[in-house]
């Protein structure tokens, strides 16, 4: 029986739900809940009101209020947790069994377990995904399948999970008859049940954060943080948190970031595809801020250019990790000629970081995981490069809103782009996240690019170059009408195909695009696990 005012509204994945689910764990995320939620709720209204600023004209700044923190030198972050010194070479993963093992062996640093943009959050993978993580800190992982074994190494990766954002609930799981966030879900399941095995082990609670969008949320996640070592007995300053930054405003408040989660902080990551589809979604009102082909927008434009040198120096001024960002490439193994150049992509990112003066870097599949560490071994002496201070950097606001992006907006561009959207959300709303897709590994981020593109290129009447057409909403309907029968196989319905097109032709046809795919499409992954659609709100 579960704790008074808790109720699970699904019966999928009976096993892990008996393992995970226990009457004290519930107890726990239901006073995280009870603490908390106001405050998310609160926070996810003022990012609303921020948007309408911008939509009125209103351009992103450095916070006045804040100048204090940033023009104070005396203070810095907590040291390196064990395990976390040298980053060099982090991988990142859904948390299905087999990927666990396989990214724990890679000989990479670190391992992200994401139940965030390459998980499909159904009921069964979340709760078998604390499982699997579960049973590898205690080295019981090992499994066998189709005759082949799988077993951890003596000397894994160091594993650092990464919850939902804060925009996205729990459906299936009330408090007080309100989903639990999810951010809160995936966090307090994995922190109640292993954070003192971790500790024993010599290592301890290591989380990414996700989708911030103001300085206010780094200090719910330390109240969090604070909240959850004192519930269980811990001294506090035992967790560390990485934060993704991903989206434009919190471009401007790193420096208020790092502060807020001072004495839990383990760094910043380059979240360089949301940060993309951020900086698109947030300037939805600007027509100068229509942006080419999503190829052309790489790291070298401007604006992506200003965003990590200051990420670096910021990380650097205060002493913890200014992570890299992810190459998503994956090994072209029946065409060596394309794997080639494939893996010169991955070279030539990986110098550019490691010579920027990054601490470490993101890998999507384990066979690159040697490219990525040659030349970060080559380069990168020591355990990272905080003596690396970047005090050469001057970057304004306007170097983060520069829009000055070479590329053209081209047929072959819009077509990959409807590909991409409706091959990546049928996927996920078949229960999987992550996807190999023209040798790119793709997950949430680079389909939430391709859906607010569109929608931007609609919006404002943008012309193809090589054609000379304007895209309309019809020009993008006949574009999917000619996809989907491509993408017919065993993994996705015909149904599910039909579900995404049908949203993405609606999508570009809103005055303003959705904030988040995943939140329209989450309620037809609760349905299909039992939750009564009285629950849900469909966006069809």
């Amino acid at each position: 029986m579960a704790p008074t005012g808790v109720q699970i509204l699904s019966k999928e994945a009976g096993a892990a739900q008996s393992q995970i689910l226990t009457d004290d764990a519930l107890s726990f995320l239901a006073a995280l809940h009870r603490t908390f939620d106001k405050t998310r709720q609160s926070l996810l209204v003022a990012r609303t009101v921020a948007q309408q600023r911008l939509d009125a004209g209103t351009p992103l700044d450095f916070h006045s209020e804040t100048a204090h923190i940033r023009a104070d030198p005396s203070w810095i972050c907590a040291p390196p947790a064990p395990g976390l010194e040298d980053r060099r070479v982090e991988i990142t993963g859904p948390t299905d069994r087999k990927m666990v093992i396989n990214a724990l062996n890679s000989g990479a640093k670190t391992f992200m377990a994401d139940f965030e943009d390459s998980n499909s959050p159904t009921f069964s993978n979340l709760l078998n995904g604390q499982v699997n993580l579960r049973d590898a800190i205690r080295r019981q992982i090992d499994f066998e399948t189709g005759g082949k074994p799988y077993e951890l190494s003596k000397t894994p990766a160091v594993l650092i999970v990464r919850p939902r954002g804060w925009h996205l609930d729990e459906p299936r799981v009330l408090v007080d008859n309100e989903p639990v966030s999810g951010s809160i879900f995936d966090f307090a399941l994995y922190f109640f049940h292993n954070a003192k095995e971790l500790i024993s082990r010599g290592f301890g609670p290591y989380f990414y954060l996700p989708k911030m969008e103001h300085y206010k949320e780094a200090r719910l996640w330390n109240d969090i943080f604070n909240f959850s070592q004192s519930y269980i007995g811990l001294s506090h300053g035992r967790i560390r948190a990485t934060v993704l930054i991903e989206t434009l405003p919190a471009a401007f408040q790193m420096e208020e970031i790092l502060f807020e989660l001072r004495e839990h902080s383990s760094g910043l990551n380059c979240g360089r595809w949301d940060y993309i589809f951020s900086f698109i979604k947030r300037r939805r009102a600007d027509h100068t801020a229509v942006l080419p082909d999503r190829k052309e927008v790489t790291m070298e434009v401007p604006f992506m250019d200003a965003y990590v040198r200051l990420l670096i120096q910021t990380c650097h001024r205060r002493k913890v990790a200014a992570m890299g960002g992810m190459s998503a490439q994956i090994p072209i193994k029946d065409d060596p000629k394309a794997n080639e150049i494939a893996m010169a992509k991955v070279r030539a990112d990986k110098l550019r970081e490691v010579t920027n003066g990054h601490d470490g870097t993101w890998i999507a599949h384990p066979l690159i995981n040697k490219i990525a560490m040659d030349i970060f071994n080559e380069h990168m002496l020591g355990p990272n490069q905080y003596h690396v201070r970047r005090e050469d950097v001057k970057v304004t606001a306007a170097d983060l809103l520069n829009t000055s992006v070479p590329g053209k907006i081209t047929a072959e561009g819009i077509r990959g782009s409807v590909a991409t959207s409706l091959s990546y959300s049928a996927a996920w709303v078949s229960g999987n996240g992550c996807i190999p897709l023209n040798y790119l590994m793709e997950d949430a981020a680079t389909a939430e690019i391709t859906r607010v593109q569109l929608w931007q290129y609609v919006k404002y009447g943008s012309r193809v170059s090589d054609t000379g057409e304007i895209v309309t909403a019809e020009y993008i309907d006949r574009i999917v009408d000619k996809i989907v029968p491509t993408l017919k196989s065993g993994a996705v319905t015909e149904k599910n195909l039909g579900l995404v097109a049908s949203y993405l032709k609606k999508q570009v046809r809103q005055e303003w695009p959705s904030e988040f795919l995943t939140s329209d499409l989450m309620p037809y992954l609760a349905i299909a696990d039992g939750c009564p659609e009285k629950w849900q709100r469909s966006v069809l």
